[in-house]
């Protein structure tokens, strides 16, 4: 399992949280209110610093109407190859691909900040 795999896994419940807000159009605090957590449940999780519970993953997720469906399947090697050639491009590649991926991330958050 590459970084890109190992980190995605690390940050599973977060990146769920940053999608389903984005989906919704909620805020952290209007998500934290509408499935009656701390807002700070909600920023922790998204930050990677508390992985919760699946009941309070799929509180958290009900809050929006949305659910979460788990489906086992072969391991997929994507992330592996682009994290290969992440590593062979030269250092001036990597930051713009890295500034391009943060305006990217930016503008998601942006959206589930706007209202719907």
């Amino acid at each position: 399992m590459g970084p890109t795999t190992t980190r995605n896994t690390e940050r599973l419940a977060g990146n769920l949280l940053r999608v389903a807000r984005a989906k919704a159009g909620v805020t952290q605090a209007q998500l934290a209110e509408l499935a009656e957590v701390p807002r700070s449940t909600v920023e922790r999780i998204e930050a990677g610093t508390r992985q919760p519970s699946l009941l309070t993953l799929s509180k958290l997720l009900a809050a929006v109407d949305l659910e979460m469906r788990v489906r086992v399947d072969d391991y997929d090697d994507h992330d592996d190859i682009l994290d290969a050639r992440y590593a062979a491009m030269s250092s001036q590649q990597r930051e713009a691909t890295d500034r391009r991926h943060n305006a990217l991330v930016a503008l998601v958050d942006a959206g589930a900040a706007s209202p719907a």
